[in-house]
């Protein structure tokens, strides 16, 4: 078992096999990560074609710097520039990225089963997360837009409703309309029961003078790492 997660770069020397072994171990995984990252998401063809590349430029990479400290050095300046030529991406993309990463540098060093039990655990925790929902909002999050008179106080008007029918509600923006005579409120808004909405505008409109409502899927903001 020890000799299975030895190195197969015994020494600054690399033979064409061991370099072979290693860009096959690097362009399979690669594949694997852009196959994890595409499970539930809908990733564009560039980034999904830099994931399956990443693993055997880095595994290049640390080949040719091998036994030099200077040029670790180097490379790893280098690299560090890439997050600033780049758009910024979400925190999942940044993951997979380093996961990327990080199964080059195993297999440029030649340690090709660690590389390979590496993507299998992060890979399994990726799908295992994204089949039950880690971290997902466990309601549908509204977007509520209330239009209300300008001699109305919003403060609490609506909150008989809101605890009637909703099981979080967020007053997030105000703004005046029309010459100042009407007021615009902005809720993010979480229901009780997606089936009750026409019942909790009609509610609504009691309170408001029966001016405009509507509700909407709330736009979701990108996150970041």
């Amino acid at each position: 078992m020890d000799t299975l997660f030895n190195s197969i770069i015994t020494n600054s020397d690399i033979t064409f096999s061991a370099f072979s072994s290693c860009l096959a171990c690097s362009i399979i995984l690669g594949l694997v990560i852009s196959i994890i990252y595409s499970f539930k998401n809908k990733p564009s063809k560039s980034f999904i074609v830099t994931l399956a590349i990443l693993p055997a430029i880095v595994q290049m990479v640390i080949m040719l710097v091998n036994g030099s400290v200077g040029a670790g050095i180097a490379v790893a300046g280098a690299f560090s520039l890439v997050r600033f030529r780049s758009a910024p991406g979400n925190a999942k993309e940044i993951a997979c990225v380093f996961l990327a990463m990080s199964v080059g540098l195993a297999t440029g060093m030649g340690y090709l089963a660690y590389a390979f039990l590496f993507v299998v655990i992060i890979g399994l925790m990726i799908v295992l997360f994204g089949v039950f929902g880690y971290g997902d909002d466990k309601g549908m999050t509204k977007e509520l837009r209330i239009t209300i008179p300008e001699g109305l106080e919003f403060e609490g008007v609506f909150d008989e409703v809101f605890d009637k029918y909703l099981t979080k509600s967020e007053l997030v923006e105000v703004k005046t309309s029309n010459m100042g005579s009407l007021y615009k409120l902005k809720y993010n808004v979480v229901f009780k029961d997606t089936k009750e909405q026409k019942a909790f505008i009609d509610d609504l409109r009691v309170r408001n003078g029966n001016l405009e409502i509507s509700c909407s899927n709330a736009v979701t903001q990108k996150e970041t790492l």
